[in-house]
């Protein structure tokens, strides 16, 4: 089978919910990190076949198929065609996946992957509150199909947490250590350097604004929870944010033709899912299905990025991996970081390929919870 190579992959500073990135329009977002993207692989934006960018409640400055707008707003060629996909918090790396498997196909040469999201602007499930006054309160209530096989129960990301820390007997106090630790890890890599390379600075933002440098646990201890008598509260759950992130995907023909240096090769992509009322627990057989296939082991992964949508979901993968922790999330999670949904897959790529630059690592696997209970997972073979 053909190759996918990784040649380059650049993102926004993580902006928190009101902070520097929140007036920007996510055009102007997915445009900068489009146009540093061309800058520094040095390839003719006219070369590009394909913009694939992911971008969840797609309405207002997020509508219109926004990867189109973005590449115009970077005063890219108007030849180039653009498609925007949701698969949830899964998005962007969804559409890693279907560049590589574009390249591989044959059917294309070079692509941009990336994804943007607003949640200041934009905030999360706007796309289906925005038809409540036409009747509709969810996605789900009005299907007989629907109705007839999970019932009219809630469905959500903070009820589905809450069942898996309870399935998996994980307490507030584990949730709110880890989350400590997603923090503490954060704030070493900024302090190191270690997301200089792949930070494209916005104005005057150059860096992540999640991170909560004062934060401990005796202040976790005092939020209250998300509901009463729940174990979740904000602190073990990941941040409202906004940003952009993109790579460029080549076949191995395009490398040669553009005289590029590829960064990484992926290994393996796959996508599986599980029970959509847990909604979050997919990452675990999206996991075992990836080593299965790859014949690979978690003895050989050097580094993985899992998104940390909430604390619970990471330990639950945790309890039945038996990942070894200290290479998992090494410089924080979306619970430090922020989680910007769209943009969030090739931002967990972006900086996995830079970890695995910095510690000399071969591969890196990288997994997420998504909406509908969904988990994509990718491995890359480092390969400069």
């Amino acid at each position: 089978m053909a190759e996918a190579y990784i040649i380059d992959a650049v993102r926004t500073p993580v902006g928190k919910r009101g902070g520097g990135l929140s007036q920007a329009h996510p055009a102007d977002l997915g445009a900068h990190v489009i146009r540093a993207l061309m800058e520094r692989t040095g390839v003719d934006p006219g070369a590009v076949e394909d913009v694939i960018f992911g971008c969840c409640d797609t309405i207002g400055p997020q509508s219109g198929d926004v990867a189109r707008t973005c590449w115009l707003a970077a005063g890219m060629p108007e030849h180039v065609p653009g498609v925007t996909i949701d698969r949830q918090c899964g998005s962007s790396q969804q559409s890693v996946h279907f560049a590589a498997q574009a390249v591989m196909s044959g059917t294309t040469d070079l692509v941009v992957a990336g994804g943007v999201q607003n949640m200041s602007q934009i905030p999360i499930a706007s796309a289906m509150t925005v038809a409540e006054p036409m009747g509709f309160t969810d996605p789900f209530s009005g299907s007989k199909g629907w109705v007839e096989r999970y019932g009219t129960q809630e469905v959500s990301q903070f009820r589905g947490a809450e069942m898996i820390a309870e399935k998996w007997g994980i307490t507030r106090e584990d949730m709110e250590v880890f989350a400590l630790e997603s923090h503490e890890r954060a704030i070493r890599a900024i302090d190191e350097g270690r997301f200089e390379n792949e930070i494209i600075p916005y104005g005057d933002v150059t860096t992540d604004e999640g991170p909560r440098r004062g934060t401990s646990l005796e202040k976790m201890a005092k939020l209250r929870t998300l509901e009463e008598g729940g174990r979740l509260t904000a602190a073990v759950a990941s941040q409202i944010s906004d940003g952009a992130s993109c790579v460029l995907v080549a076949s191995e023909r395009a490398v040669k033709d553009h005289g590029l240096r590829p960064r990484a090769r992926i290994h393996h992509l796959s996508v599986r899912a599980a029970d959509p009322i847990f909604m979050l627990t997919a990452p675990i057989p999206a996991t075992a299905h990836a080593l299965e296939k790859t014949g690979m082991t978690l003895d050989q992964i050097d580094r993985v990025e899992i998104n940390e949508a909430f604390a619970s979901v990471v330990l639950a993968w945790e309890k039945e991996t038996g990942a070894d922790m200290s290479v998992v999330n090494t410089n924080g999670g979306a619970i430090a970081l922020g989680h910007p949904i769209g943009a969030t897959g090739t931002r967990l790529m972006t900086t996995l390929l830079n970890e695995l630059e910095r510690t000399g690592g071969r591969y890196g696997l990288q997994t997420m919870c998504e909406g509908g209970g969904q988990a994509n997972v990718t491995i890359l073979e480092r390969t400069s």
